[in-house]
């Protein structure tokens, strides 16, 4: 885990925590449980698969994230929020609520342009997977699983 140079005020450190718009979106994607980085690539258009690597180990140096490696060939990596990392989710719920009082976008907004909600928003029961992860992970995923 790192800590940051800064002035030393909380709010100043927490924003150097959270580096970039793309923390907190990973964040808000991690909420309903792990999830592979194809999953994340796919939730989160148009970031780039570099990017969205970085901000994963940033994330996990930052202890908000874990790397779970399953090994395999394909690669199965999994990330899972932390349990620091668990500590942001009421300012993502916070940022959702903000959003909405100040008519920036709304949940309709997003199903709109990429068809489905986020994966943590109550109305994502509306949009044709019911279930937990958003999506149907048994059509998606070609890894092999040995008992």
């Amino acid at each position: 885990m790192r800590r940051r140079d800064g002035d030393g005020c909380p709010v100043s450190g927490a924003l150097q925590l959270m580096g970039d718009k793309w923390t907190m979106l990973i964040v808000r994607d991690l909420v309903s449980g792990p999830k592979r980085t194809t999953e994340l690539l796919d939730s989160l258009h148009p970031i780039s698969s570099r990017t969205l690597v970085g901000r994963l180990r940033d994330m996990e140096i930052d202890a908000l994230v874990e790397r779970r490696d399953f090994g395999g060939s394909p690669p199965h990596v999994e990330y899972n929020l932390s349990e620091r990392g668990l500590k942001l989710v009421p300012l993502v719920e916070t940022l959702k609520q903000v959003g909405e009082m100040l008519d920036c976008s709304s949940c309709e907004d997003r199903y709109q342009s990429t068809g489905r909600y986020c994966p943590p928003c109550p109305q994502r029961n509306n949009d044709g997977y019911g279930n937990q992860s958003g999506r149907d992970r048994s059509r998606d995923d070609d890894s092999i699983v040995l008992l």
